[in-house]
This record gives structure tokens, C-alpha cells and sequence, in this order.
């Protein structure tokens, strides 16, 4: 007679959450009671296991107040540098595989596409011209909203699977609705094959839905009408809070149960945000590697 064995699965959890404060203590909340214990790659002998799940987060208004966490491991700096890197670009000329430094940033997969044989090769032949994937989406919602094939990916076969840090994001996926007047809004999509939940999705996060803002008055500007920044949906494969971070993140879990997100969330208007946020323009504007040098 055989007896009956329990398969291993990773959890899958789905959250809804008007702003992204909210989203992140709500998605980090759910991991930390529901992630499955599971090791990565990056563990040291002595780190816990990572708690680890397949999580979508859907935000109803990515620009709902208030929109800053004050919490989140970084600051307004930080933020502001890292938007600007997904969404300028300000940081694309880290780029060179030859040297031993970056292979790639979001924002030249997005906005440069360009496939090679091997990236690690600096003769390798870029057999594509680049497609500025954005602009894509843009022209195309502009002329065919109800489209479902307005998309960017990053993933590069021939070049991701041999690198030490591949990329996370994997795809954007637009489409343009209207309400019952008839006013358009933009929905986004990303999903991500892998995810630091405590130190990265905040950030990342907050960087997309600028980009989904981008896009919106991209498409705005070509069909001549407002499209406003509708709902976004953030999917991940892998949504994960490293076991070596536990330690840190115990105390603000604590906090997350025992009072509302608001009490730990500013509003963009905020003078202390928007002070530390126009410091962090002039000095980017002035050197794209002031925050990087800064932090040392």
C-alpha cells in the first residue's frame, strides 16, 4: 500500500491596494506570513532560507496620494537617481560587458534594443538596428488602443542567461480603455521573473509607473486628447525577501500590523520629499553619477 506524499508548491497571492505605500506593505505583509522557505543563490552559510512567493499586485491608482513610503529601504535620493536611470537613461553609459561593468540597463532595453551573439564578446556583431520599444507602444495605442500587442521586453537569449545579474523585468504590456464618457486611460502590465521585495519593489515600482505616466502623455500628444495613468498591475514569478534581510525587516512588519500605512507614508507634495527630490535633480543634472558616488 502506498502512502500519499505532499507536493511542494510555491504560494500564489494576488493583493489589491489603492496606492503604493500601501501595496508594498500589503505584498510584503502577505510574503512574510504565506512565503514558501526556499534557499537562493545568493545565500551565505549561515543566512535563514528566503521566504518566497508568485505574487500579482494590482495598484487601482499608481498616482494616488499618498504615494511615498517613507520606510522603504532608501530615500529620496535614491529614488530619484533610479527613476531617472529606468526612465532617461542617465545611467545607460555604465553599459560595457568588455570592461567587466553593467550589461545592460532597463532603459536601454526598453528604449535601445539591440540583440547580440555574445555580450561578453566586444567584437560581437550587433546584427539589429535599435528599436526604441516605447515609441512602439506609443505610435501603435495612438493609432489601435484596444490593441493587445503593445509590448517591450528586455530578456536577451543570447546574451542574458551567461550574465551574473540578468535582468528582472521582463515585459511591459499597454492597452488603452475608455469609461462611459469616453475618456481613455492607460492600464500597464510588468512582470518580473525574480524580486527583491524589501529593498527593490518600492523603487522599482515607483520608476514603472513614471514610466506608465511617460507613456500616457506620449499618446496623449499624438492623438491630440488627455489619457489619464489607469490602473498597474505588477506580476512576479519569483516575489522574495532574502533570509540575510530578516533581521531589518522584523521591526517594520511589526509596524505594518500594528498601525495603517498612512502613518509611515508621505504625500509627493511633501516638503521634505519634494526638497530632498530637487536636490537629487540639480545634482543628477549636474553629474549622472553624483547619488552613485555619494554612496560610495
Amino acid at each position: 500500500m502506498s502512502t500519499a506524499t505532499s507536493i511542494a508548491n510555491i504560494p500564489v497571492i494576488a493583493i489589491s491596494a489603492g496606492c503604493l505605500p500601501e501595496a508594498w506593505e500589503k505584498a510584503v505583509l502577505a510574503v512574510w506570513d504565506k512565503g514558501l522557505e526556499i534557499r537562493t543563490q545568493y545565500d551565505k552559510p549561515d543566512d535563514p532560507p528566503s521566504k518566497d512567493a508568485t505574487v500579482m499586485v494590482t495598484v487601482t491608482d499608481p498616482f494616488g496620494e499618498p504615494r511615498i513610503h517613507k520606510n522603504f529601504p532608501g530615500g529620496p535620493e535614491e529614488l530619484e537617481s533610479y527613476r531617472q536611470e529606468v526612465v532617461g537613461g542617465i545611467h545607460d553609459h555604465w553599459i560595457d560587458p568588455a570592461a567587466g561593468k553593467w550589461t545592460y540597463t532597463y532603459h536601454e532595453r526598453l528604449f535601445a534594443y539591440s540583440p547580440v551573439e555574445n555580450i561578453r564578446d566586444p567584437n560581437s556583431p550587433r546584427p539589429f538596428e535599435k528599436v526604441d520599444q516605447i515609441r512602439y507602444i506609443i505610435d501603435y495605442l495612438s493609432q489601435a488602443g484596444h490593441s493587445r500587442r503593445a509590448q517591450a521586453i528586455t530578456w536577451m537569449p543570447t546574451a542574458d542567461p551567461s550574465t551574473d545579474d540578468p535582468p528582472c523585468l521582463q515585459r511591459i504590456w499597454c492597452r488603452l480603455v475608455a469609461n462611459e464618457t469616453g475618456e481613455l486611460s492607460l492600464n500597464m502590465n510588468t512582470h518580473w521573473r525574480s524580486r527583491d521585495l524589501y529593498k527593490a519593489w518600492f523603487m522599482n515600482v515607483y520608476a514603472l509607473t513614471d514610466l506608465q505616466r511617460t507613456i500616457a502623455e506620449g499618446i496623449s500628444a499624438k492623438k491630440g486628447e488627455p489619457v489619464r495613468v489607469g490602473r498597474y498591475v505588477d506580476i512576479s514569478d519569483s516575489l522574495h525577501i532574502y533570509g540575510s534581510y530578516f533581521s531589518e525587516a522584523a521591526g517594520e512588519v511589526e509596524k505594518m500590523r500594528q498601525s495603517p500605512f498612512t502613518e509611515r507614508a508621505w504625500q509627493s507634495t511633501h516638503p521634505a520629499f519634494e526638497m530632498m527630490t530637487l536636490d537629487a535633480r540639480e545634482n543628477l543634472a549636474k553629474d549622472p553619477d553624483w547619488y552613485a558616488k555619494a554612496k560610495g
